[in-house]
């Protein structure tokens, strides 16, 4: 059966997060439903990530194996026909070896959360941003970030139904940035826990603004107790952005103009 590996962009809020889910809608029931539509298979998606109820994404990755052998930019035009107006987009596709896993094979994922820092409410960005009113000092931000980068017990900023094995996670970059009223948290790391990313930014935004101190970081940190975190942000800011994969692995099969759908 060939794979393909799917890069895709979605807009969170009108979902139930990506995993499917009985009662709700989810990114990988809008992405089956159309591959069933268009090909009549039924098919499961393996994403990279499993956001969260009304968490974004630009550079989401899944894997997925069907029956017939599609030219790939062909399934590609053809998913973004029948997902029209479900805020999902597939911005590429490529026929990858059964190596290829886009969860176990990903060795860096990239978040980043948006922070509108200003007191007018939100217009264009409702939704896809966290407005917040007040002063921000991101050098104050950035010295609690120093402190959470490396190798870390990070049971502070688990989410209670979490079901990752460890709490042992390495974060091997979180930096805060500004852009006029726009603050931003990059983060990079091989993987994350459930809530990691919106629990850091809420216990960041309190030193930020100036209601905690920085050294409050290391001390919740060290605590290993989800009671110690502060607030955690909404889901409105974070995004998915990019998955990396070994470069000295080739998943990636090349196509030829004439593949289309034949069966195996």
């Amino acid at each position: 059966m060939p794979r393909f590996k799917l890069l895709i962009e979605y807009d969170g809020r009108p979902f139930s997060g990506w995993q499917r889910q009985d009662n709700a809608p989810t990114v990988m029931e809008t992405i089956e439903t159309a591959i069933t539509r268009f090909a009549h298979e039924k098919v499961v998606l393996y994403g990279a990530g499993r956001t969260d109820s009304g968490v974004h994404a630009t550079g989401q990755v899944a894997h997925l194996d069907m029956e017939r052998d599609w030219h790939s930019q062909k399934l590609k035009e053809a998913l973004n026909h029948f997902m029209q107006e479900t805020g999902v987009a597939i911005l590429g596709i490529d026929k990858v070896t059964d190596e290829f896993d886009s969860r176990f094979s990903a060795i860096r994922r990239y978040y980043r959360y948006r922070i509108c820092n200003r007191r007018a409410p939100l217009t264009f960005e409702m939704g896809r941003a966290w407005q917040y009113s007040y002063p921000i000092d991101i050098d104050l931000m950035q010295k609690g970030c120093d402190q959470l980068i490396g190798t870390h017990d990070l049971s502070t900023f688990r989410a209670t139904a979490c079901q990752a094995k460890s709490p042992i996670r390495t974060m091997e970059m979180l930096k805060v940035s500004r852009e006029g009223e726009w603050v931003y948290l990059d983060a990079m790391a091989r993987s994350f826990l459930h809530n990691q990313i919106r629990s850091f930014v809420g216990s960041l935004v309190e030193v930020g603004a100036g209601r905690k101190p920085v050294e409050w970081i290391s001390e919740i940190l060290e605590a290993r107790d989800r009671r110690a975190c502060g607030p955690v942000a909404p889901p409105d800011g974070l995004y998915l952005t990019r998955v990396d994969y070994p470069e000295d692995i080739i998943y990636k099969i090349e196509e030829q103009p004439w593949m289309g759908n034949k069966k195996k």
